[in-house]
């Protein structure tokens, strides 16, 4: 949710408040990829849970499993939990040659199982998540983030919402569709990667470069969207289409320096800030693309008074100057308005008694999609307009196209969500955060974010301490998402 789930400031935010947030991986290494499946690795499952199916008894116990495998990059083992999740389906009679973990690195294993489907002719679906997790210490939360605690209607642990819980409702569904012998009209692929979240070894990435016809698809749902709600009502459902590109920029300003008691006004970090300063009060142009304008579209409808106004009064041509201004004042809505550039690391001076020699900060960009990364600078240059700020890339870039938003993916989603939530409408979004989507969707294959978990909008505990999911939201999602799963591999039978 990665792009984490349910991101949202206040209620005004409701309509699409799933929007991820996951850091984007660094470039994968090539390195031995040989890890074993065994049959025999599974942790022993829990009584059943009273009240629970045979399906949501099995998800919940895939859960527990997953969170109690420690997956952060520091010390964690994603290959172990991956094999885990194998050995859960060649259990449930999954050949083995269709449960495949591979290793780019010893503890960076990836998960990649098929349930074979009909020759039919139609591409693969893919279903991805990511099963490594950010960092927790559990110092700082009021249960072990690492022990599956159920507690007041939730499933606490690190992982909870990003993103075990789809990784349990994936295998569980596989598992459900084998058993119910379901015969797809193509092939569902369920990949279950290692490094979203950070560290060097990202599993996408990797599995498309040295195994690319193991998760090749038609398109693929991920993580990075899902449904918003307010005091347990349900508003809305989103499908994340599009992400914002991810650039960091270094400004570097050195000087002569000098002795602290002879000052002067060149002085390093006084430069800097004056940058910094003109970069805080720069707006860059609204541009909206087929994504945000359906965001807004379907937005507006939702809403009343002023906000539903502006809603509309920015989708004129060109958008009405009130309307922007009035969205502009919440981050919420001005991030998915325009590219954004804000300062996030600061570093200057070598000594308290001596003029600062150098003084440099880090601004982080999250650009809209089909804008150059190089027009972006120039205008930082432009706006900044010192030439004595040395202004330079820290990484390239990884820009990706929105996925179409077809009849054949929003449509199911559409009476789905119908379905099980009458009146809660789809929305579809655009993540200002990043998700590993953005890998598959320069490899050519579309990617939507769509999961049918509910989060409360003020209570966003996603990257944070005491990470959560409401139970009865978490086997809503099981229940969504297999359908979805049904609906979109049976076309040929409908």
């Amino acid at each position: 949710m990665s792009v984490a789930r349910f991101k949202s400031l206040t209620v005004l935010l409701a309509m699409s408040v799933a929007a991820s947030i996951s850091a984007c991986s660094d470039d994968s290494t090539s390195q031995p990829e040989t890890a074993a499946v065994t049959g025999t690795d599974t942790a022993a499952t829990t009584g059943p849970a009273a009240g629970l199916q045979p399906e949501q008894q099995l998800v919940r116990d895939l859960l527990k499993e997953l969170i109690e495998i420690d997956t952060t990059d520091s010390k964690g083992d994603n290959t172990k939990a991956a094999q885990a999740m194998a050995a859960r389906l060649i259990a449930a009679g999954f050949p083995e040659e269709d449960v495949q973990v591979l290793e780019p690195a010893p503890r960076k294993g990836n998960l990649v199982a098929r349930l074979r489907g009909r020759d039919t002719g139609r591409k693969p679906l893919l279903l991805l998540a990511h099963i490594d997790v950010v960092e927790a210490d559990p110092e700082d939360w009021t249960v072990d983030p690492f022990t599956f605690t159920e507690q007041d209607g939730y499933y606490y642990g690190r992982g909870t919402v990003d993103d075990k819980d789809e990784a349990a409702i994936h295998i569980a569904n596989l598992i459900r569709l084998k058993r119910e012998g379901f015969q797809p009209d193509r092939d569902i692929i369920v990949a279950l990667t290692a490094d979203e979240e950070g560290g060097p070894n990202n599993g996408v990435q990797w599995l498309l470069d040295k195994h690319p016809a193991l998760i090749d698809a038609e398109y693929a749902l991920n993580e990075g969207g899902g449904g918003a709600m307010k005091d347990g009502v349900r508003i809305s459902n989103g499908v994340q289409a599009s992400e914002k590109v991810y650039q960091s920029f270094r400004l570097v300003v050195t000087n002569p320096g000098g002795h602290s008691s002879l000052p002067v006004r060149d002085n390093a970090i006084y430069r800097l800030a004056d940058a910094l300063g003109r970069i805080r009060d720069y707006d860059f142009p609204v541009v909206l693309n087929e994504i945000t304008t359906a965001f807004f579209e379907r937005s507006a409808t939702l809403q009343t008074g002023e906000l539903a106004s502006a809603m509309l009064g920015v989708l004129q041509t060109p958008p009405d100057p009130a309307a922007i201004a009035f969205l502009s004042r919440t981050p919420f809505y001005n991030s998915r308005l325009r590219t954004t550039c804000v300062a996030t690391m600061l570093d200057g001076g070598h000594a308290e008694n001596a003029l600062p020699q150098r003084a440099q900060a880090t601004v982080n960009c999250r650009v809209l999609p089909g804008e150059s990364i190089d027009s972006v600078q120039k205008t930082l240059e432009t706006v900044i307009g010192d030439p004595q700020v040395a202004i330079s890339r820290i990484s390239n870039a990884n820009p990706s196209q929105p996925s179409p938003l077809t009849a054949e993916v929003l449509g199911p989603i559409e009476e789905i969500t119908e379905a099980l939530w009458p009146g809660v409408p789809v929305i579809p979004m655009m993540s200002t955060g990043a998700t590993d989507g953005l890998y598959l969707r320069n490899a050519g294959i579309p990617v939507y974010g769509v999961s049918g978990l509910f989060g409360e909008i003020e209570d966003n505990r996603s990257h944070g301490r005491d990470e959560r999911i409401r139970s009865d939201v978490f086997f809503e999602g099981q229940e969504f998402l297999y359908r979805l799963t049904r609906a979109l591999s049976q076309s040929d039978t409908q």
